[in-house]
Order: C-alpha cells, then sequence, then structure tokens
C-alpha cells in the first residue's frame, strides 16, 4: 500500500521568543514492512540529525534569532506490506524490560490494576489483549478536547473519556502492572475518511519474542493501514513534535494531517521525473 503523508505543524506566539529548541520525531521508522519512497522535512533554524535511545530518527532544530512562529512540514510516501501484520520484531535498541518501568502517565492505580487483572489472566496473548482492548474502548469514549497532554492513564480512566492518546496509555498502565512489557507508539493511520484525524497513537506489547501492536481505539490489532513514526514508554517519549522556548508569551498551536492513496502513485511518478 502507498500512502501519501503530510504533517504539518504550526506555532505562533503573541510576542517575540528569543530561542526555541524543538525535538522532532517526524521520520517514520523502517520497521513491520514499511520502506520509504520518499520523505522531507523543512523547518526553520539548524536541525541536527541524530537516533534517540528508541532507535527513533530524531532531528533537533534551533532557532537562535527572535521570531513569532515556527512552521514545520513532513511530507511524502511511503510503502507498506499489504501482509503486514501487527508483529513488530525487536530492534534491540533498548532492553525490552525497560518498557516495566512506570511514567507518571502510565502509573497504574488501583482501577488499572483491577482491569488488568480481569482481562490479561488468559494463556492466549492475543485474546489477552484483543480482551483489554475493548473494555478499554467500551470504558472510555473517544471525545476529543476532554483531556491533554498531561492526562494520566488513572485520569483518563475516571473520566471516561479521552483520545487515542488516552487509550494508549491506559492500555500500557495495564500490561505493565500484568508484567508485560509495552510501549507508546506514535504515527499515522489511513482510515479513507477525509474527516478522521490521520495523526494516530497506539501500542506494542511483548509476547516474550516480538512485539505485537495494538491500537485499543479501533479495538483490533495493527496493519498495513498504519505508519510507525516512533516508540518510547509514553507520550511525551515518542510525541512527533517537542520542544522548549525562552520568550513568547502566550502560544497557539496548530496540527494538520492528512493520509491518502487515491493518487499518490502518479504524484510521486512526477516528482520523480
Amino acid at each position: 500500500m502507498l500512502l501519501h503523508i503530510r504533517h504539518e505543524t504550526h506555532y505562533h506566539y503573541d510576542m517575540p521568543v528569543q530561542y526555541s529548541i524543538q525535538a522532532l520525531r517526524l521520520t517514520p521508522r523502517l520497521e513491520g514492512g514499511l520502506r520509504l519512497r520518499e520523505w522531507h522535512i523543512s523547518a526553520p533554524g539548524r536541525r541536527r540529525a541524530q537516533t534517540d535511545a528508541y532507535g527513533n530518527t530524531s532531528h533537533m532544530l534551533t532557532l537562535e534569532q527572535p521570531h513569532d512562529e515556527i512552521r514545520i512540514l513532513a511530507e511524502g510516501w511511503v510503502e507498506t506490506d499489504d501482509n503486514a501484520g501487527p508483529t513488530i520484531e525487536d530492534q534491540g535498541k533498548l532492553p525490552v524490560l525497560a518498557y516495566l518501568q512506570d511514567t507518571p502517565l502510565t502509573r497504574a492505580n488501583a482501577e488499572l490494576r483491577a482491569l488488568a487483572a480481569t482481562h490479561l489472566g488468559n494463556p492466549d496473548f492475543e485474546a489477552s489483549l484483543a480482551s483489554l482492548m475493548e473494555a478499554i474502548e467500551s470504558r472510555i469514549e473517544y471525545r476529543p478536547g476532554v483531556t491533554d497532554v498531561e492526562c494520566s492513564a488513572a485520569d483518563a480512566l475516571t473520566h471516561r473519556y479521552g483520545v487515542c492518546q488516552d487509550h494508549a496509555h491506559v492500555m500500557i498502565a495495564c500490561c505493565r502492572a500484568a508484567g508485560i512489557p509495552a510501549r507508546y507508539v506514535s504515527g499515522y493511520l489511513y482510515t479513507g475518511d477525509a474527516g478522521h484525524l490521520a495523526s494516530h497513537a497506539w501500542i506494542d506489547a511483548w509476547n516474550g519474542k516480538t512485539w505485537l501492536s495494538c491500537d485499543a481505539t479501533h479495538r483490533r490489532f495493527a496493519g498495513p493501514t498504519y505508519c510507525r513514526l516512533a516508540v518510547g514508554r509514553d507520550y511525551l517519549d515518542a510525541c512527533p513534535v517537542r520542544g522548549v522556548r525562552h520568550g513568547g508569551g502566550q502560544e497557539g498551536m496548530h496540527a494538520t494531517v492528512s493520509v491518502d492513496r487515491d493518487r499518490p502513485a502518479q504524484q510521486l511518478r512526477q516528482n520523480q521525473q
């Protein structure tokens, strides 16, 4: 499956920013049968590429001149294996047991531990995860704008509302409470619906040999319509753009993401001519 992805992030400030540094995790991970056909990142300032502790390709963006906005665009074509399943081989960048470590966003309380005990006791690993995904989606209604990036798994389960980030954090917390290493995945999802958000989050759970990609928001395992960007212990480790600044006053941020497969092959051929 050939997908065209366009991800634009726009920061704007009501006063000039004197200095900004942003970590850009905007390059897809080459795993699970995914291949980059063409990929570009454009942004102001200086960029330095590196690979982080989780094996993500990251660019450190620095702006040292006064500015009142930052526009970051990642765009290109990725090809996924039409027969791709949810299994992801471990690249060994970090010991698997590191993904058992609690974080403030994924720490399990009594309710999360009870949820884990109810649904993760089946010897059939995939069946257990499928049961947990069903339970999470039924308990946390998808509702944008209710939670934010600081909402923990425990808070999301209490509120009973959230987005894919919250579903992922709850599932990670449950897995870790049951002794299953689990990691957060940020990326893109092709749905065929222009009105559906294309930016997405899901998780990988360790079955003892490989990772199994699970999407609690859609109650299914990942496949060829998914494009992986970054992994980490939680959202803060794997979010596409994250940074700090000096000055600037009030900040506004707007992101637009599209994933299309209607005419990407024709457009790619035109670009390569």
